[in-house]
């Protein structure tokens, strides 16, 4: 019997997370692909190539392929800093979560990869969930990234403030995956599981134990790459200077539904969506 769109999983999917407290935003990537499904229906703005429509998603036919051109993205998404739009969700109460639904695609480009967050790396950084974070030992995992000065890390070029996932992201298949902050913790999931990483409480561990709150200071929200300098060298002070920008770490592969709220969820709420995969997929990734 042929399910009608009123009762489908991809609905029933899509009305649990509209209906969970806290949700800020929501895209589908369906009807109206850029705008978001709850108030105040955000738009996000295309910057280079939009993202072409892919025949394939987690909450309906549709999804959005991105790609790389080298190093750089080949397009992205995001919503101006001016006005302060509501994602910008720093300061000493900050606490959040990002969900995305991702197929990873594979490509000549090996870098890390940006999923969707609040993330200029000219010193306005807030939070960013990554793919392959090659720092602390790692690569082709969930990084939950995360700043409270919106700077680099003391002593590093860039910011290592980050929780960092043990198990690699296939590509091929579809996945959820996401990141938390409580205000003492940040924390990496794929599909539904906190993907531990020991000894925790380090950075690039998860979770990572980082109290305090965020940077405060707002920024664009970017989803499928991120603003940086081009150059990052060491100065004669003994830190680093910075110099020009472009667009970069650039994610590939489709991009099925983005979810950010405004409170860390709790691990069975993520875990439903680990099921939702599952519903969609017909099968699950073992524990």
């Amino acid at each position: 019997m042929k399910l009608s769109a009123q009762n489908s999983p991809a609905t029933r999917r899509r009305e649990e997370i509209l209906k969970s407290p806290g949700l800020v935003a929501f895209w589908d990537f369906q009807d109206d692909p850029l705008r978001s499904l709850t108030p105040p229906y955000l738009t996000l703005t295309t910057g280079g190539t939009p993202p072409a429509p892919a025949n394939e998603g987690a909450f309906g036919p549709t999804s959005l392929k991105f790609e790389a051109v080298g190093d750089l993205a080949k397009g992205f998404l995001f919503l101006p800093a001016d006005g302060d739009h509501p994602l910008s969700l720093g300061g000493e109460a900050a606490e959040l979560t990002v969900i995305c639904w991702i197929k990873r695609e594979t490509s000549a480009y090996k870098g890390c990869q940006f999923l969707a967050g609040v993330w200029n790396e000219h010193c306005r950084r807030q939070y960013g969930l990554f793919l392959n974070l090659k720092i602390w030992d790692s690569a082709e995992q969930v990084g939950a990234h995360v700043s409270q000065h919106g700077g680099p890390t003391p002593g590093y070029p860039y910011c290592m403030d980050v929780a960092i996932g043990a198990t690699p992201v296939p590509f091929e298949s579809w996945h959820c995956v996401a990141m938390t902050y409580d205000g003492k913790n940040a924390a990496a999931y794929l599909d539904g599981r906190l993907d531990v990483r020991e000894p925790q409480g380090e950075p690039g561990r998860n979770p990572f134990h980082l109290p305090g709150g965020l940077n405060p200071e707002p920024a664009e929200f970017t989803v499928g790459a991120v603003s940086r300098p081009s150059r990052v060298e060491p100065d004669p002070a003994g830190g680093f200077r910075e110099s020009g920008s472009l667009i970069a770490n650039p994610f590939v592969g489709l991009l099925g539904g983005l979810a950010v709220f405004r409170r860390a969820l709790s691990a069975s709420e993520l875990e439903d969506q680990r099921s939702s995969m599952r519903r969609k997929t017909g099968h699950a990734r073992s524990a």
